[in-house]
């Protein structure tokens, strides 16, 4: 049987020799410019050799970041469902490489078989074969090897989306730290005036027992208290919202995760937008849409190559004998080659419907990539305007918070020597109050963009790490 030991190079000859149906892909261009329109004005960062590069998040100096953020990749659900999805192409695309070669089988039969008419032992025949077969479609118009090149395009468009997942779960999970480190630090802050409110009531409730203030003075000064202990206890809410949604970002159920108060905010890094040519290597939500492109190219190659003959080669060596002894004797040998070649001479409009859908697909496919593209600038340049903005915003609030700060403790004296009513206190204090917070919030927020920028310019992932799908054998965790 030396047909079934024939080495691939043999049976590829042909196929290698043959057309390839459909258009080859190229990448359609799309039109970038050169710089950011937000980037005038923009402090420039350190180079991006210096900054952290899968591990972002380290760039903010929280540990709690470095010690969640890891675990996304491994234990966040979502992810986990994206990883099975590219396992799952992964799989498609072995099971498209496989139509490349023959099928090669082995058979075996015995009957034992005796005439109605006569029991005499040697009216009994014993017959048997054993025979393997080989079955081969070469693939000369090339529908499997765009087959292939489709479900590679697709698997490598899988692999991109599982990183662009969970690239969006990691800035998911520092956001919600950020926001839990921005209301930790908010709670401090009503702490600091409910004491501050609890003082100023003493003075007036001393005051009032002396009987040199308005009564009303007492009810506004212990209104002014109850409502910012009120407002302190509503931060609680937010707290646990934000400890939940870490924990599930983890992959932790939230009874499981306990996180301390903190009265530090994390760091807020510099980050070098580079220029906008570079997203196109480090958004992973644009490279699964370019890989899309590419495997409806592919798929206008498969269609087309169902308008050429289909052509099977198959053949059968082996033993047969009746009687059964001597099966494996050289007389028994027998063998037979075959080749069918079958086309369809019509079809109804079946094939030419099939290629202008891939064809529309294909188009679309460019339109997503086009506009997944210009999403991409436009989330770049609305980090760095927020960034630009906030950053000026926050120089001017530290001097409102500076001025608030002398005002109030100008009011507080003045109402104590007697010259103004306690009104003059409550709208000093107030005004501190809203200086304080909005400021928190800006920084907060500037935390935030920032978290947002990174993701925005695809964290530390670039296309260099997408594998090649014909060579992943094992998983890839």
């Amino acid at each position: 049987m030396k047909l079934l030991h024939l080495p691939k190079s043999v049976f590829l000859s042909l196929l290698l020799a043959g057309c390839m149906a459909g258009p080859d892909y190229h990448r359609p261009e799309v039109a970038l410019p050169e710089h950011y329109k937000e980037l005038p004005g923009w402090e420039k960062a350190d180079p991006a050799a210096q900054s952290a590069k899968g591990n972002w998040w380290k760039e903010f100096n929280d540990p709690l970041l470095d010690d969640l953020e890891p675990l996304v990749s491994v234990s966040n659900q979502t992810v986990r469902q994206d990883y099975a999805n590219y396992q799952q192409a992964l799989a498609q695309v072995e099971v498209a490489h496989s139509a490349l070669f023959p099928v090669v089988g082995v058979s075996g039969s015995a009957s034992r078989q005796r005439g109605a008419a006569s029991s005499s032992p040697q009216s009994v025949n014993n017959a048997g074969s054993v025979l393997g077969n080989i079955s081969w479609a070469p693939d000369l118009w090339g529908q499997v090897r765009r087959h292939i090149q489709e479900n590679s395009a697709t698997a490598q468009a899988s692999e991109a989306t599982l990183a662009n997942a969970t690239l969006a779960a990691q800035v998911a999970l520092a956001s919600a730290v950020i926001g839990l480190r921005v209301t930790d630090v908010n709670i401090d802050l009503l702490r600091q005036t409910v004491a501050s409110y609890e003082q100023y009531l003493r003075v007036v409730a001393n005051q009032d027992r002396a009987g040199t203030v308005p009564p009303s003075n007492l009810v506004t000064a212990r209104t002014q208290l109850e409502n910012a202990q009120s407002s302190l206890i509503a931060l609680g809410v937010a707290r646990a919202q934000y400890a939940h949604a870490i924990a599930v970002l983890a992959g932790k159920n939230p009874e499981d995760l306990d996180i301390p108060h903190s009265q530090a905010l994390p760091a807020l890094p510099s980050v070098p937008a580079g220029v906008p040519s570079t997203l196109l290597q480090r958004r992973p939500d644009i490279a699964a849409a370019e890989r899309q492109m590419a495997a409806e190219n592919a798929a206008i190659g498969v269609a087309e190559a169902a308008y050429y003959p289909n052509i099977s080669l198959s053949a059968t060596d082996g033993f047969s004998a009746s009687p059964l002894v001597g099966l494996l004797n050289i007389a028994n040998h027998v063998w037979s080659l075959g080749a069918d070649v079958g086309e369809t001479l019509f079809d109804g409009g079946e094939r030419s419907g099939e290629v202008a859908a891939a064809r529309a697909a294909y188009d679309a496919a460019i339109a997503n990539y086009r506009g997944v593209v210009l999403a991409a600038l436009q989330d770049v340049e609305n980090d760095l305007s927020g960034l630009h903005t906030l950053a000026r915003q926050a120089q001017v609030l530290d001097a409102a918070v500076s001025d608030a700060t002398h005002g109030a403790r100008i009011g507080f004296n003045e109402y104590q020597a007697g010259t103004v009513d306690y009104t003059t206190v409550v709208v000093a204090q107030t005004l501190l109050l809203n200086a304080r917070q909005t400021a928190l919030n800006v920084q907060g927020q500037r935390l935030l963009d920032t978290v947002s920028l990174i993701g925005d310019l695809g964290g530390g992932w670039s296309t260099d790490q997408m594998h090649d799908p014909q060579k992943v054998k094992m998983p890839l965790r």
